[in-house]
């Protein structure tokens, strides 16, 4: 299979190189224009766009021109290795380069040319720190060739309207975050009117690192959260339930997998505590939802590694980075459920107003491309996700660095203190060390032991990106000692200080394996850029987390027994190739289960995206204005009558007089029904309630533009009123379907038919409340200063 890929590789290159070639004939040419003569190329480009060339057929000029552009601009003009990246990042491949080959310069040639068509181009970064560098830097070259270009991230006191928004997004060029673009989007589709709408249809996006934003931070959905519900006062008793319970006996937990129940037992023992027949029968499902946050709230969130608390608050927590999460919350409760475990004021519970994930996001663009340092290792899953493949772009000058195998210990104390002997080795002789953990507990640790060693050193958790960003520029000076976690000032390259190179150039230890190899392999990246001399070193111990979790039995085993002092080999390294094969299998186990959860998350979200889709395009249809609706508004108030006496054959007078108060009319006329409430009879009233009050709305908006109007606004209200509660309502669904896995059931054909069900009653609700929007709304102004539409 790798000689398959190899190949392909191969192949591909080989025609990007044939492009390549043509690119540099023209260097010559390029470089006698003026700078006039260079910029109005962007001009030219587009005329002949316009006179029906193809995008693809301007590549070889557009390439040629910008690199010009950057060499004058700039000061770098593009090595061969980076103009072949860039051609892989235009025919929408994700580009695999190593770190220190330069992607922000790459990303140059490909969003300029693939911003000639006018329809936009935006480059997604992964923090706002290098989303504010990059379109700072490279914005002179844009400008310079004439185009516009926006940047995506504000500053948190600036007040950010629809108009500074659309222009963002109308600029030729947008650098933004993953997580901007998403929440952007969302906001979009919940505009009530054309004014508020900013974006413009997705055309093209290239990914920087985009195994970190479209794989590893993929597992998660955005959720814009909206109007509280009632607050609940069932999360004390159930957390003084919970931790009443004994494990195994009343309760079962697997950490790993994230799994946590009541047993048979549990069950009993939970309807005897709180003197009901049955947990499981429909009067009880709050209880029982609240048991169920209650005990995921104890057992599968950890203080100081899923989240911290501060300021009376609780605070999620991205333990790879150190990073709070600042704005982000859990839905579905299990906020105030972890809240109420830590005796922390408690937050409302917000209702999921809107939500997408990362695989829908970026699937909507027509073209996609990505850069990683990583990528061809995940190839299948890019593929299988994202319908996009994995170019390797060779290094312009041959990789110096040396990945010495991993030193390998048994218990943690062992590796601390061999660790430690190892960065004073190489911090005595002048040679700059990046030790890296993979949380900030560890982190923190090496620290504490480097200052009892006298070692001076930066400490990076990531909490500053900036901040961050300028450490790390500095990690490659001579005797410069910093402490990272995995993912700190990812995007950052690492330059060796003056004399560092005689010395070995910077050297990567690993404090332990990372969850993937891809994050491995970014670390290592980190020396031996760009031809420099460096090392990689990775000490693991058998009690790490990754093989505590993933390693197996056996070497669980091997450990329990071995976990003592008094061994003859104490403080030495573990020889022999079966330990690196641990290593690779627990590694390799805990990639798969990462690889099921983001698969897991998209095919829940495949129900959730096909209603939003037709919702959504409902929405713009009806914001577009491009149709009258008194005919559809009477088909609705039909379907909504028929409906109502479908559900209602046996109607009593006083039920319909009831729902007409509710729906139709605070001051209905009187029922002239002698023989009480027959369908047909019925129907005729319903009927000539909604004429008359038609006929009302009619008198006081006076045009049909401005009748269709009203209709409008009351569909686009139903319609919202209905979608957030169902957006909602699968998000907790989301949340407890996966507990009738104890039922040998399908959680995800489950979720799916209920989804479906939930939809269809979901449009029937629609039907109803347009009813009521219609018929029990008052309007008030005229058509001279405007009108004002109250709903109930």
């Amino acid at each position: 299979m790798r000689e398959k890929n190899s190949f392909l590789n191969r192949m591909k290159l080989r025609e990007l190189r044939r492009i390549l070639h043509k690119i540099n004939a023209l260097a010559p040419s390029m470089s006698q224009l003026s700078d006039e003569d260079l910029a109005a190329k962007t001009q030219e480009f587009r005329q002949r766009l316009q006179n029906g060339e193809s995008l693809d057929s301007l590549t070889v000029e557009a390439f040629a021109a910008m690199r010009e552009a950057d060499k004058r601009v700039l000061g770098m003009f593009p090595f061969d290795v980076q103009v072949l990246g860039g051609l892989a990042l235009h025919q929408g491949y994700i580009a695999e380069m190593k770190t220190g080959e330069g992607k922000t310069l790459t990303a140059t040639l490909p969003l300029y040319l693939n911003a000639l068509l006018g329809k936009g181009a935006i480059l997604v970064t992964t923090n706002e720190y290098l989303a504010r560098r990059d379109v700072e830097e490279m914005g002179q070259v844009y400008r310079f060739m004439g185009l516009t270009v926006g940047s995506g991230v504000f500053d948190q006191d600036e007040e950010v309207d629809v108009e500074a928004k659309r222009a963002v997004y109308a600029a030729d060029i947008t650098y933004t975050t993953s997580t901007t673009l998403g929440f952007d989007y969302l906001a979009e589709n919940l505009a009530a009117d054309k004014k508020d709408k900013f974006l413009r249809p997705f055309h093209y996006a290239i990914v920087d690192e985009a195994d970190a934003v479209l794989l590893d931070n993929a597992q998660t959905p955005l959720i814009i959260s909206g109007s509280p519900r009632v607050p609940s006062n069932l999360y004390d008793v159930s957390k003084q339930f919970v931790l009443t319970l004994q494990e195994d006996e009343e309760y079962y937990v697997n950490r790993e997998e994230k799994v946590v129940y009541l047993t048979e037992k549990g069950n009993r023992y939970a309807e005897e505590f709180f003197d009901i027949a049955d947990l499981y029968e429909e009067r009880s499902f709050e209880l029982n939802r609240h048991i169920n946050l209650a005990l995921r709230a104890q057992h599968l969130y950890q203080k100081d590694v899923d989240y911290v608390v501060m300021d009376d608050e609780v605070k999620l927590l991205d333990n790879r980075t150190g990073r709070i999460l600042e704005g982000t919350r859990l839905q579905s409760g299990i906020h105030q459920a972890i809240e109420t475990k830590e005796g922390v004021k408690k937050t409302k519970d917000s209702r999921s107003m809107a939500s997408v994930t990362y695989q829908s996001l970026f699937n909507m663009f027509p073209k996609l491309a990505g850069m990683t340092g990583t990528g061809k290792l995940a190839e299948d899953e890019f593929i299988s996700t994202y319908r996009i493949s994995v170019v390797v772009i060779p290094t312009n000058t041959p990789i110096q660095r040396i990945d010495y195998p991993d030193k390998v210990y048994v218990t943690l104390p062992e590796k601390l203190h061999a660790t430690l002997a190892y960065v004073k080795e190489l911090h005595q002789k002048g040679q700059p060390v990046l030790l890296v953990s993979g949380t900030v507990d560890i982190a923190e640790i090496y620290s504490r032991m480097l200052l009892q060693e006298g070692i001076p050193h930066s400490v990076l958790t990531a909490k500053n990106t900036a901040k961050e960003a300028l450490i790390i520029k500095e990690a490659g000076r001579k005797g410069t000692v910093t402490v990272a976690t995995s993912l700190a000032g990812r995007g950052t390259d690492i330059k060796l200080g003056e004399g560092v190179a005689e010395l070995g150039g910077l050297a990567v230890v690993g404090t332990e394996r990372m969850p993937n190899s891809r994050i491995d392999w970014q670390l290592r990246g980190r020396a031996g850029r760009q031809g420099d001399p460096g090392l990689s070193q990775f000490f693991v111990s058998l009690e790490d987390e990754l093989i505590i979790q993933h390693g197996g039995k056996r070497i669980n085993a091997y450990f329990d027994k071995q976990n003592h002092s008094d061994r003859s080999n104490y403080g030495q390294p573990l020889q022999g190739r079966r330990y690196q094969r641990v290593i690779r299998f627990a590694q390799s186990k805990s990639e798969d289960n990462a690889m099921s959860a983001r698969e897991s998350t998209v095919r829940f979200d495949e129900s959730l995206r096909v209603q939003r889709n037709k919702i959504y395009a409902l929405r713009d249809e009806l914001i577009a204005e491009n149709k009258l609706l008194g005919t559809q508004i009477e088909g609705i108030f039909e379907d909504a009558i028929e409906d109502y006496l479908t559900q209602h054959p046996d109607l009593t007078l006083e039920a319909l007089h009831r729902y007409v108060l509710e729906n139709y009319s605070y001051h209905p006329r009187h029922f002239s029904g002698e023989e009480g409430p027959q369908p047909d009879t019925v129907r005729s009233y319903l009927w000539g309630l909604y004429q008359e009050e038609l006929q009302k709305k009619q008198e006081v908006l006076q045009t049909d533009d401005q009748l269709s109007e009203f209709f409008r606004l009351s569909v686009l209200r139903a319609i919202d009123t209905c979608w957030i509660e169902q957006v909602d309502n699968l998000q907790q669904l989301k949340s407890f379907v996966v507990m009738r896995q104890i039922g040998q059931r399908d959680s995800i054909t489950e979720y799916y038919r209920e989804s479906l069900l939930s939809y269809e009653q979901m449009s029937k609700e629609v039907r109803h409340l347009i009813v009521r929007n219609v018929m029990l709304s008052s309007i008030e102004g005229n058509s001279k200063d405007g009108y004002s539409i109250y709903f109930v």
